[in-house]
């Protein structure tokens, strides 16, 4: 990370479970315990290391929990909805959390927020998007429950608010200054009868009135991707978030990114920050390159001769090899 730390204003970092049945990543960092802590101030260093706000992304996995990791007995979600089959795991029926257990979790995410303040953050992104169990909440599909965590949008949208309201506590209780609270989401999801847009501007219309920092949109294209029953081929979410959001709160978008022309149309179109996250995996220089006018250095694959000066995880570089799909590798 601190490779990549020059440049950006923000860094985020991936995502970290706040609990331990919430793992949704092999090898994946964790802050689910106080122990973490040492670790986590040396994370919060690197990526601070070149002038940016450092922040931790935390989450559940819920129902994309890996079982192999976290045993397939301990695989939480809103309802007790059969899973697909991932590239993790078969098909399986999570879970379905009680209230006590709900409650549990919503504690651990202030305790996860507590300890990125005591490792030197500047602070934390509650991860509501891609399914996990933020979003197995707020989604329709997953979230089957007839109490009051479930069925209205608004008790759909509990989970995420009560989340919201431990957190805030949290930062009033240990933050010595300001402390950033961002909320990522995904706007839809492609199952029938899942998750759709309307829904999502309610969630954002209720971060807003608990005045987060910022909304940040996790695209598959942050320029080109549009809603599952799109009725106006020429509204992408970007176009349509940015509209609904109405300059109330900063907007950051991630999705395919990856150059500066791309970067600068996006924000052209309504973003406030622009999440880049392949552009710097490929080039750790990316923004020193454009700030002195370098953009023709700026490559769009890996060169295999070049690869040790990129200093990429081994782990990370397994997945790039066997992906096939996020970069064509260049010699």
């Amino acid at each position: 990370m601190k490779k990549r730390a020059k440049g950006p204003g923000l860094i985020i970092t991936g995502c970290t479970p706040v609990m331990p049945n919430g793992i949704g990543f092999t090898n994946e960092f964790a802050a689910y315990d106080d122990k973490f802590i040492p670790s986590l101030k040396k994370l919060s260093k690197a990526a601070k290391s070149g002038g940016a706000k450092a922040i931790l992304q935390i989450f559940h996995a819920g129902n994309k929990a890996i079982p192999q990791v976290v045993g397939k007995e301990n695989v939480v979600s809103a309802s007790n909805v059969p899973t697909g089959k991932t590239s993790f795991a078969d098909s399986l029926v999570p879970k379905q959390l009680n209230n006590d257990d709900i409650l549990k979790i919503i504690k651990a995410f202030g305790d996860t927020t507590r300890r990125a303040i005591q490792a030197g953050f500047d602070g934390i992104e509650l991860h509501g998007a891609h399914g996990f169990l933020i979003q197995n909440f707020l989604s329709p599909y997953y979230n089957r429950r007839d109490d009051n965590w479930g069925g209205s949008l608004e008790n759909r949208m509990k989970f995420a608010l009560c989340i919201v309201d431990e957190v805030k506590s949290v930062i009033d209780e240990y933050a010595d200054g300001p402390f950033i609270l961002g909320y990522r989401v995904s706007p839809e999801e492609s199952v029938n009868g899942g998750l759709r847009i309307d829904d999502t501007y309610g969630l954002i219309d209720a971060l807003i009135n608990k005045k987060v920092d910022y909304i940040h949109a996790s695209l598959s294209n942050a320029l080109t991707s549009k809603p599952v029953d799109t009725k106006n081929s020429s509204e992408t979410y970007l176009s349509l978030i940015n509209k609904h959001i109405n300059n109330k709160v900063p907007f950051i978008a991630a999705g395919a990114l990856t150059n500066p022309r791309l970067v600068e149309d996006a924000l052209k179109n309504g973003l406030d920050f622009a999440a880049v996250g392949h552009g710097l995996i490929i080039n750790p220089d990316w923004m020193y390159n454009i700030s002195n006018n370098n953009e023709e250095k700026i490559q769009s694959s890996i060169k295999l001769s070049e690869l040790d000066q990129l200093k990429l995880p081994d782990k990370l570089w397994k997945t790039i090899k066997n992906s096939g799909k996020w970069f064509d590798i260049a010699n």
